[in-house]
């Protein structure tokens, strides 16, 4: 039935402190009547009212410290009471002739800020009411020099003026701030919605893809075998027998991707230790390219140190290292390193570097790059290290080419992983 909003929290906090700050200027301003002005208030009356405010106030911060949402009709209730408040103290100060009355105005304009307009309208009307019954009853201001009341709204009227600015600036720009911070934290939801949704689809059409690759992958290994075979008797075939040989273990690899796609659906994450999952993950890396020059160097892990989701892992290298050896094939590096809780691998190549007219576009979405390639994989390898708490860092590679920084969470052999800060990618991209 009410509408509980995402930032009544927030809301109700200010109107705890906005309601200190009224507290504190309405005492001020009833010292400095009675001791500078000779204005005669009927002092018993009004610091009753006060004392009910501050009481209410503290109320209002054991439920700020409570975990139950706020509601519309609570922040309505809340500026109720300090429009009657502020009514009763100007029935007991002069009425309409107060010039602290239009203070009903920053009241309503907070109100306006957070409350919807079926809420505003009823405030609007009771503050309304209030004015309308002020000028027709009140107490009037008892004054030792009445000549001097021109002077004494003149003042009145400047204060009232510079609290209503401050209080509606301070208020309203809290508030916008706070739906700036909401709006901004929404966007970055639809866009992560929108990637996700993206990775999905592409996901999706890899398994069509992959199911339909099946039967003619098996036709070409079937054939390459049978090649292989002949080579042995077939001098005409005899030296393209070490080729045969490598198309089949090329196929072997094809049918091997295959076979854990299919698995991977319904097996649990796998964790393994870093140092032995890594070295057997460049040797499979190494039958995928043999043409090029791979270097692992030393890996800076602790045997305790253990990596979670070592296949969407493998994933995200297996495409990063794929980028960096199709561009160069002369030298290829990975290391790795334990750091701050975190895994960092580091992918360099010795390419021609990044296109900077795509940097911005890169992770976000699919981009053709200048090598040909059209980003699909690198928009997944984005898309997974977001999913594993991780990130991916392009950076220009020393003297040149491209280093590929792949930040995940470090698990401890008690199994409990580590959250590891993503890191703000500078979007730059590989050759893909």
């Amino acid at each position: 039935m009410h509408r509980i909003t995402n930032t009544g929290r927030m809301n109700l906090g200010h109107l705890f402190w906005l309601r200190c700050l009224a507290i504190i200027g309405q005492l001020v301003t009833i010292a400095v009547v009675q001791t500078f002005f000779g204005v005669h208030l009927p002092l018993p009356a009004m610091l009753i009212i006060i004392a009910l405010e501050a009481i209410f106030n503290a109320a209002t911060w054991l439920r700020v410290a409570s975990a139950r949402p706020e509601t519309d009709l609570e922040l309505l209730g809340q500026l109720w009471v300090d429009l009657g408040a502020l009514s009763a103290l100007l029935f007991l100060s002069g009425g309409t002739t107060n010039p602290f009355v239009s203070l009903y105005l920053p009241s309503l304009a907070i109100a306006a800020a957070v409350l919807p307009w079926r809420h505003m309208i009823w405030l609007a009307l009771f503050a309304m009411s209030c004015y309308v019954a002020l000028g027709f009853d009140s107490v009037p201001l008892n004054m030792d020099n009445p000549a001097n009341v021109f002077d004494y709204y003149r003042t009145g009227m400047w204060v009232n003026f510079m609290v209503s600015v401050g209080l509606i600036a301070w208020f309203v720009a809290r508030m916008s701030n706070a739906l700036r911070q909401r709006d901004a934290a929404l966007g970055d939801a639809q866009q992560r919605l929108l990637r996700d949704e993206r990775a999905v689809a592409l996901g999706v059409q890899a398994a069509t893809v992959a199911h339909e690759m099946g039967t003619p992958l098996s036709t070409i290994a079937m054939v390459t075998e049978e090649l292989r075979e002949s080579a042995r008797s077939d001098a005409a075939l005899a030296p393209y027998a070490d080729d045969f040989a490598l198309l089949e273990q090329q196929m072997t690899l094809c049918t091997s991707a295959l076979a854990r796609l299919r698995s991977r659906a319904s097996v649990t994450p796998a964790r393994e230790r870093l140092d032995s999952w890594l070295a057997s993950f460049c040797e499979q890396w190494r039958l995928r390219h043999p043409h090029v020059k791979f270097v692992r160097l030393g890996v800076a892990a602790a045997d305790d140190i253990w990596l979670d989701e070592t296949a969407a892992v493998g994933q995200i290298l297996t495409i990063l290292l794929d980028n960096a050896a199709r561009v160069s094939r002369d030298r290829v590096t990975l290391a790795a390193a334990v750091a701050g809780g975190f895994i960092e691998f580091q992918i360099c190549d010795s390419g021609p570097g990044i296109s900077p007219a795509l940097r911005t576009k890169l992770g976000a979405a699919p981009v053709d790059s200048t090598q040909g390639g059209h980003g699909v994989g690198l928009y997944l390898a984005f898309a997974a290290a977001s999913r594993l708490n991780g990130s991916i860092e392009l950076l220009d590679g020393e003297p040149h080419g491209t280093r590929a920084v792949l930040r995940v969470p470090a698990a401890q052999d008690d199994g409990q992983p580590r959250r590891a800060a993503p890191t703000k990618s500078n979007s730059k991209e590989n050759e893909i």
